[in-house]
Order: structure tokens, then sequence, then C-alpha cells
């Protein structure tokens, strides 16, 4: 069963990802899986929500280049091997794969997401004093 995804075209620019974030916000779109791969002067965002026709037309309607694309989903068991189990019936099969990504349930059923920052630490502060919650290891299990 296919999954709708979408794509969206980002300038590599301090602020766009917040900018379409916004734009998500507004439109009350949840990020249910969101991944980013990028270049040196731009990315690609991929997300998967429970509403991607309004997502796009919101996003395109604010100047975002934005698609919607099939992708499979499939639901594993959170140890070690259930990744490659998955990956290397694809392989024997001779099937590639050209993108993976996750999102993550906590120990608790809280979302988690991961992110690298041009700072860690100054951004651990930032977040800290704005009463966000950090996520330990413990947290992602």
């Amino acid at each position: 069963m296919a999954v709708k995804q979408v794509s969206i075209f980002l300038e590599n620019e301090t602020g766009r990802l917040a900018d379409l974030t916004q734009i998500l916000a507004e439109n009350n779109v949840d990020l249910n899986a969101v991944t980013i791969a990028e270049t040196g002067e731009y990315g690609i965002l991929r997300c998967i929500v429970q509403n991607p026709e309004e997502a796009v037309a919101a996003l395109s309607g604010k100047g975002f280049m934005a698609s919607i694309t099939e992708v499979l989903a499939v639901a594993i068991e959170n140890k070690p091997g259930a990744v490659n189990a998955v990956l290397q019936a694809l392989a024997d099969a001779g099937i590639g794969v050209k993108y993976i990504y996750s999102t993550i349930q906590s120990a608790k059923g809280e979302a988690a997401i991961t992110m690298k920052t041009t700072d860690q630490q100054r951004a651990e502060n930032i977040l800290k004093n704005a009463g966000v919650k950090l996520c330990e290891m413990e947290d992602l299990k």
C-alpha cells in the first residue's frame, strides 16, 4: 500500500525551514515523519502528513516548490535486525533503496526528532531555557 509523501524544495538559508513549518502550523498540518537531504545551496524536505494535498496547496501558495510522491511504509519491531530484514528482502529481490527515514516513538509514547545544528551546545541551552524537554537515550527506547 502506497503512502503519500510531500517533498519540498528549500533554499539553504537561515529561517527558511522555520518559514515552512510556520505555514504548516497555520494550516493545521502535523509532521508525522520528516527528513532533509541537503547540498550546499538547497535541500529537499520529505515528510509524511495526514493531509498532503492541503499541505502542498498551502506551501505552493506561499511560493514553495512542493509535490506529492507515493512511497512505501512498513511497520517493524524495535529490535536489532528489524530494518535489515526488510532491506535484505528488497536486496534479494534486486530492489534498491533510494532513501530511507523514520519517526521514532520514545518509551513514554512521545514523538521524538533528532537534529544536528551548527552549534549543538548553544542550541541545547536555548531549548532548555525555552522549556523544551530534551530527550536522553533512555527516552528513545
